[in-house]
């Protein structure tokens, strides 16, 4: 901002610390900016002062049945405000280029990336993250208790090794089994195109969402070491896929 020369409202009024205290008092304090060179201290129209300071939107979102009213910055994505103000820290923030799929969410039902759409874009809207994937009962023994299918097959399958992906594939896999409740090993693989893994080379998550499936088909789960598929009874044996499923934390 330039030097002011001459008091006016145009360009902000000079006044010294005394007086700018004492309209604080009056209730209605002024922004304050100082002049660098001489240090003067000057009063800021309220209008320069908002465009400043930043405008700010009221939402209202509904998160795993959880209702959140915030102020927020129009710029704020839908990712960062389910993280850092919804505590939603399950859905993670990958490549911050809409490529890798670790953000999706479902928005009113529809599987989306969180990082391409802004919190204001999603006013209104039922949100569901992974950690409202599963439910348990308070005092629950077993850790598994209330996973969702996917979930469960993600663990039993070993589809997942750092498990950061995992979260973005299970919602993901959850949007296409709503769609297709038989998919080929060729639909999964077209349905989580948009989701990337460096890790297990995708054949385990086609098997975990092919058994998920079958599981919410009603079928019964069966042991087939052939094909490396694991029994029920295995599950509690893969603590280390427990211990990054269980990171997915689940709403209360």
């Amino acid at each position: 901002m330039a030097r002011p020369t001459t008091p006016g409202p145009a360009r902000g009024r000079l006044v010294d610390e005394a007086a700018a205290a004492t309209r604080g008092q009056g209730g209605h304090a002024l922004g304050r900016s100082r002049d660098p060179t001489s240090g003067t201290a000057w009063d800021i129209p309220d209008a320069a002062r908002e465009a400043r300071e930043g405008s700010v939107t009221r939402i209202s979102i509904t998160v795993d049945g959880e209702t959140y009213e915030h102020d927020v910055e129009p710029r704020t994505l839908l990712v960062h405000h389910l993280r850092e103000t919804c505590g939603r820290t399950g859905t993670n923030v990958g490549c911050d280029t809409s490529n890798c799929g670790a953000c999706t969410v479902h928005v009113g039902g529809t599987s989306v990336k969180s990082c391409t759409i802004l919190a204001v874009q999603a006013d209104g809207e039922q949100i569901t993250t992974i950690q409202g994937m599963a439910t348990r009962a308070p005092g629950a023994r077993d850790e598994t208790e209330g996973w969702h299918p996917l979930q469960k097959a993600f663990h039993v399958e070993h589809g997942l090794q750092c498990g950061f992906c995992t979260p973005g594939m299970i919602m993901a896999s959850a949007a296409l089994l709503a769609e297709n409740d038989d998919p080929s090993e060729t639909d999964v693989r077209q349905g989580l195109e948009g989701n990337l893994c460096r890790c297990t080379g995708y054949v385990n998550i086609v098997k975990a969402v092919q058994r998920a499936a079958a599981e919410m088909r009603g079928e019964p789960m069966t042991t087939n070491p052939e094909e490396g598929t694991m029994g029920e009874a295995d599950v509690t044996e893969r603590a280390g896929d427990a211990d990054k499923l269980q990171d997915l934390e689940v709403a209360p």
